[in-house]
């Protein structure tokens, strides 16, 4: 099974655990040689951490968590009080740039939309510059449930992590099962298209992780009206809607590729308004 980070444990065990053994679990598991930039940003986010954490009683944390598909690792992740922290560290920054900012919120949407055991979870992004002013912060949520990032620095990131656990306290969840849980993102719009065009249909192309369910209902469902309008010679117009990443358009690439049978009188195109895409 992949290592889906390079450091885990109870929050308790974190804090009394020696420097010297949590980074050795990180260089064990990191696929590179870390360089003294790495080493040194890795010892201050322990030495931080294990500080803040201190006097949070119950909770877990883990290193550079694996966010499947785009390949990325967020640096820190802690569950506590049925909250989840996604933290981004920038140390020695002494600003807060927007594309940290931008990231840790891809993190955090990330999680909610694709990560299973995430849909449910209070989500609250942290960006940690070590440098940077302290920054006064406001407690909102999105749309989409994740909260609106919170910026921090060394000496600010305690109080906000205890103020956040004290005013979002939730029913606790079980770290190890958040850790292993399936993540189910559709794939990429390439990867559709060429699955599609070696003649495989939406189950095929779907991985075993990503929703394959609901993707042929939906195909299966527009499949039925189409059959019913070429009988009855109506015209009908269906929408699909869903969050970004569920499945819409390689819902649309099937069934187009499905009905493109000249022989039958069948001549379906697939238009978007995409310019990538396009």
């Amino acid at each position: 099974m992949m290592q889906r980070s390079y450091y885990s444990n109870d929050l308790q065990s974190f804090c009394t655990q020696s420097l010297k053994e949590i980074l050795g679990q990180i260089a064990f598991h990191t696929p590179f040689d870390l360089d003294q930039n790495s080493r040194n940003s890795f010892v201050h986010e322990i030495k931080s951490l294990q500080h803040v954490l201190k006097d949070i009683p119950a909770g877990s944390i883990a290193f550079e968590y694996t966010i499947p598909r785009i390949g990325e690792r967020i640096d820190v992740v802690i569950a506590c009080a049925g909250i989840l922290y996604v933290l981004e560290f920038k140390v020695g920054e002494s600003s807060y740039p927007r594309h940290a900012i931008d990231q840790v919120v891809d993190y955090a949407l990330a999680l909610k939309y694709f990560h299973q055991e995430s849909h449910q979870k209070k989500i609250v992004p942290l960006v940690i510059c070590t440098h940077a002013p302290s920054k006064e912060h406001q407690l909102t949520v999105g749309q989409d449930g994740v909260y609106h990032p919170i910026l921090c620095n060394d000496n600010t990131l305690g109080p906000t992590l205890t103020k956040l656990t004290s005013t979002l306290c939730d029913e606790a969840f079980h770290f190890e099962q958040w850790l292993t849980s399936s993540y189910m993102p559709t794939p990429t719009i390439i990867e559709a298209a060429q699955a599609l065009y070696r003649g495989h249909d939406v189950k095929e192309i779907s991985r075993s992780d990503a929703g394959a369910y609901n993707l042929s209902l939906t195909t299966k469902a527009l499949n039925r009206i189409i059959e019913q309008s070429k009988q009855h010679h109506e015209k009908s117009i269906c929408f699909v809607t869903g969050v970004p990443g569920a499945g819409k358009t390689l819902v649309g690439l099937n069934i187009a590729n499905e009905r493109h049978q000249y022989d039958e009188q069948e001549h379906a195109v697939f238009l978007s308004g995409n310019g990538p895409l396009v």
